[in-house]
């Protein structure tokens, strides 16, 4: 294992700001891992930790594939994660909104063209990323279809869903967009929690990728086979809105089945208590995305459930 400092930009009012990554290996640059990118993605960064860890331990044992590199640079905003704030500190711009980056541009550009340019080669790119809502999620790996997407390679991951998004405008300056325009093969996993650490779905989360890492013949590692991943196209969630605002009284979470009628949260009136709004499932299925905040504006996803077939 060699830890490197992949990355420096000097600041005149703190430390320099640094990113760091783990190389394990050595030869064809095969998989990057890459953490947490906004300043409130402690799960993903735990994560990332938890896999260097490991490989560190499968490397000392001799078991990484010879002529194959993993890079895994668990943090890229430190910055932000210091503070507890989800954007860039300094002007509340989102580094994964600037690939592939700018190297001549304002600091997130440049910062977003410093971590493209060390991942860009690799041939598989795997990111922890999280969702513009707070909540929590079935752990599942999320793929743009753009005509280069990989499915099977997908289903290696073994999680409970593989997730295909078709991409809009805005979804253009990702990583794992550019990732895959550039020639990666891309991969993004949610593992059902941001800004808390939930050590049974990150566990889920880290042996899911070292299983990537052995079924695909970079590590020699035994793990379980996991599950048979279930392919759902986002389109087909049934998103499921507040209708009112107030405070959120959910019944249900994350991964939980529900019947169609059946009651799942309430909007209760944040001065007397009452109830302003009930809200029903309007299918049978599994709860695929929960909110997760005490108080709610109107017409707000609640849920998002994968409904039966």
């Amino acid at each position: 294992m060699k830890k490197e400092t992949l990355f420096e930009l000097l600041s005149p009012y703190r430390s320099s700001f640094k990113i760091q990554g783990f190389r394990f290996g050595s030869g064809e640059p095969s998989v990057a891992i890459v953490g947490a990118i906004r300043g409130d993605e402690f799960q993903q960064q735990f994560i990332c930790s938890q896999i260097v860890k490991n490989l560190i331990q499968i490397e000392e044992a001799g078991l990484i594939e010879s002529g194959h590199e993993i890079l895994v640079i668990p943090c890229v905003n430190h910055y932000s994660i210091n503070i507890g704030k989800r954007f860039w500190a300094m002007d509340n711009t989102d580094i994964n909104r600037m690939f592939p980056g700018y190297d001549k541009g304002e600091t997130t550009q440049r910062i977003a063209a410093a971590l493209f340019n060390l991942v860009r080669d690799y041939k598989y790119g795997i990111q922890l990323a999280s969702f513009y809502l707070h909540g929590d999620f079935i752990p599942h790996v999320r793929i743009l279809t753009t005509g280069y997407e990989d499915v099977e390679s997908a289903r290696t991951f073994a999680l409970p869903y593989i997730l295909l998004r078709t991409p809009s405008s805005f979804d253009t300056t990702l990583l794992h967009y550019n990732w895959q325009i550039f020639g990666t093969k891309a991969f993004s996993i949610y593992s059902g929690e941001t800004a808390s650490v939930n050590k049974e779905s990150a566990k889920l989360t880290w042996n899911s990728i070292l299983r990537f890492l052995s079924k695909n013949n970079f590590i020699h590692y035994k793990l379980h086979n996991g599950y048979d991943s279930c392919l759902i196209q986002e389109k087909e969630l049934t998103t499921i809105t507040s209708g009112a605002a107030g405070f959120l009284y959910k019944i249900n979470k994350a991964s939980d089945f529900v019947r169609k009628g059946d009651l799942i949260a309430k909007i209760l009136d944040p001065y007397d208590g009452s109830v302003v709004n009930k809200i029903y499932s309007p299918v049978s299925g599994e709860i695929f995305f929960s909110y997760q905040s005490p108080l709610i504006s109107a017409d707000t996803t609640v849920y998002k459930i994968a409904e039966y077939t």
